[in-house]
This record gives structure tokens, sequence and C-alpha cells, in this order.
């Protein structure tokens, strides 16, 4: 009787000897770095941009951070008035900066296309007469031979160049701005509640939607997959219209927390039902019928089997949820209103904008501060996103 012996596969190896390099895999590492890049580096910028130095961040960009600034600037030493007499001449003293920069006068010159002629520290024929003599840190000593006469203020162009300057002042200018503290926390009043709220309500629905039988279940979910595509600018309108409605006949406030709360919640649940329900329906069935089995109730299974495995999917969902709420301008300034103290921080930022407009770093430290508490949500239920996303897609 002859046997029939079984053998494993064998890798492919090249001629060589040496095992295949997988091009597809490297491609696509390659690519998820790329697009990690991508991603990093305008935050990066940002969060340099914001603790620069305001002068040097309206100089140059946010990857000169660590190196030598350099920068053309001009000053005026003074009016002829100021010269004292001292012996037989005249002098004038000063300075050039306004205040500590840090700076180092490399060049100067009376005028900018004579800027780089003269290095610090050599004297310098003026016009107006007399010499001027600029040192490195911006003190200059003009010596007249007799009393100055000339008119005006003459300006001194110079080159100067100091190194990096890091500060938190931006963020101090900011966060003591007026209204800045308020709209933060009328953002978290704004983004927790619209989060959790829809995450419970859907949480119900979807297990019913998976597990429980009753008339017209298909159609129920292919409505909520309906309500996926529908613009929520479509329905602004028409549902102010009808908190309004309600306001006058109840008389209660239509422009309000408890509007905004229940405006996102609507236009959160589509998702919410559909994502947690493709998870709910992966789950093993053995476990659903051995609860059964046991006497559980649908409220039982859900609340102590159901609910805990499910998880990630509820991670992944407050993760979208919080991110577009606190992101959110529109919403907000339909079901809020302009009022100075419910204003959102999306809206605050937004006068900033008008305010600061030329403050780059005031700009810069605002954005930074908005994005503060997304990057906290995101970093700490990160692991369960993916899982949650891929809920349901295999079986």
């Amino acid at each position: 009787m002859s046997t029939m012996a079984t053998t494993a596969p064998v890798a492919q190896a090249s001629p060589m000897g040496m095992p295949r390099i997988n091009i597809g895999r490297i491609a696509a590492h390659v690519g998820l770095l790329i697009l990690v890049a991508l991603w990093t580096f305008p935050t990066v910028g940002l969060l340099i941009s914001s603790v620069r130095d305001k002068d040097q961040l309206a100089l140059t960009g946010w990857w000169t951070a660590l190196s030598t600034s350099t920068q053309m600037a001009a000053s005026r030493p003074g009016t002829a008035d100021k010269a004292v007499q001292v012996g037989d001449h005249w002098e004038m003293k000063g300075t050039l900066f306004s205040g500590p920069t840090g700076q180092v006068i490399e060049t100067y010159g009376p005028t900018n296309d004579t800027i780089g002629k003269t290095p610090a520290g050599q004297p310098l024929d003026m016009a107006e007469g007399g010499t001027i003599t600029v040192q490195p840190n911006g003190d200059f000593d003009w010596v007249f031979p007799q009393q100055p006469t000339y008119s005006g203020a003459p300006r001194i162009y110079f080159v100067s160049g100091g190194p990096p300057r890091f500060t938190l002042d931006n963020y101090k200018a900011v966060l003591t701005s007026s209204g800045v503290g308020q709209s933060f926390i009328n953002s978290i009043t704004v983004a927790i509640p619209s989060t959790v709220i829809p995450i419970m309500i859907a949480a119900f629905a979807a297990y019913a939607l998976a597990w429980m039988q009753f008339p017209f279940r298909g159609v129920i979910v292919a409505l909520v997959v309906g309500l996926l595509v529908v613009p929520l600018q479509m329905s602004l309108i028409p549902l102010l219209t009808i908190y309004n409605i309600i306001g006058n006949t109840f008389g209660v406030e239509a422009k309000g927390y408890l509007g905004v709360w229940l405006a996102h919640t609507a236009f959160g649940l589509p998702l919410a039902i559909y994502l947690l329900r493709n998870y709910m329906a992966g789950l093993p069935r053995e476990i659903m019928e051995s609860a059964r089995m046991d006497g559980a109730s649908h409220f039982k299974t859900f609340t102590t089997m159901v609910l805990p495995l499910s998880f990630p999917a509820l991670a992944s969902f407050a993760i979208f949820q919080f991110l577009w709420v606190w992101n959110d301008l529109l919403v907000a300034l339909v079901f809020l209103g302009a009022q100075d103290n419910r204003q959102v921080l999306t809206a605050r930022l937004v006068n900033l904008l008008g305010q600061y407009g030329n403050n780059w770093e005031l700009l810069t430290s605002a954005a930074f501060i908005s994005i503060i508490v997304p990057l906290i949500v995101f970093f700490s239920l990160q692991r369960y996103f993916v899982r949650g996303l891929l809920a349901g897609s295999v079986k």
C-alpha cells in the first residue's frame, strides 16, 4: 500500500537564495509615513510659531526657529536739539533699539542702499554733519564739530541678527484677552453633552436594530443610512423655525444650550446608530443565545454584556462627534446666537482674527489652544479608533 505524504508550501525565494522583497508592502509603509508627515508638519509648525518672539515670527518661517534671526530695520537717532556740548564739540548719544531685543547690529548705513556697507563699531560720516558710530548693542555716539542745525530726524538703517527667542507671552495675551476663557468653558459645555447624549440614544437604538425582532426593522436601517447623506445646512432653517415656534408657544428661550445640544444630537445620531449597529451585529451570536437561555432580558443583556463589548465602537464615535462639535461654528452661531457670554471658542477666534489680524503670534497661539482638547481626546482613545471603524466590516 502506497502512502501519500503532504509537505508544507515553501516560501518563494530569489534565484540567489535570498527572500524576495515585498515592494507593495514597502510602498504602503512609505505612503503611510508621507501621510503622517503631511498631517504632523502643520501642527508642529503651529506649535513652534505660537511660542516664537513676535518680531522673529513676522520675518521668518517656523522652520528657521532654531537658526540665527537676521532682520533689517531703521531707527531715528534724534533731532538736532538733542545734541549737547562736550568741550569743543557736540555729541548726541542713545540707542537704536527701543527696548531689550537680544539683537546684535552687524552693519548700518544712512540709507537703505548703504545699509550693509559700514560694520558696527566703525564711524560713518553723515550728510547732516558729524560722524556717527553705532555699536553692536545698538548704542550710538554722534559727534559734531559744531552745534548741529539740520532739520527733522534722519534715519539710521541697520542689519541685526540674534539668537532664537521663545516666549509664552503669546499664550498669556490670548488667555487674558476678553472673553477667551469664557468661550473655552462654553465650548466644553456644548461639546460634552452633545457627545454623550447621542451615544446614549444610539447605543439603545443600535442594539434594537441588531438583535431585536420587530416590524419594519430593515426599513428603519435603510432610513438611518439615508440620513447619513442629508446635508446639515438643509435642516438648519427649518429646525430653527421649529425651535422658535416651540419657544413662543411655551414661553421658553429658543436659543440656548438645550437647543444646540438637541441639534448636535440629531445631526450625530445617524452615524452613531450606523456605526454601533454594525459593531453589535458582529458580536458572537452564542453570547446572546446563552444570555437568553439564562433568562436575561434584553435590557440586562445590553447593559451587562453588549455595552462593555462595544466600547471600541463607542470610543470611535465619541472621537468623531467630539471633534465635530468642538470645531463647529455654524450650528453654534445658529442656535446660540451672537451673545458674547455664550460664544464658543471657534466664534471667539473669528473675532480675534478681525481684532488681531496682523498679530500672527496671537493667532497661532489661539489656534493651538483650540486644538489642545481635541488632541487630548484623540490620543486618549486612538487605540480604540481603528477597531471601532472596522467593526462589522469583516466577519
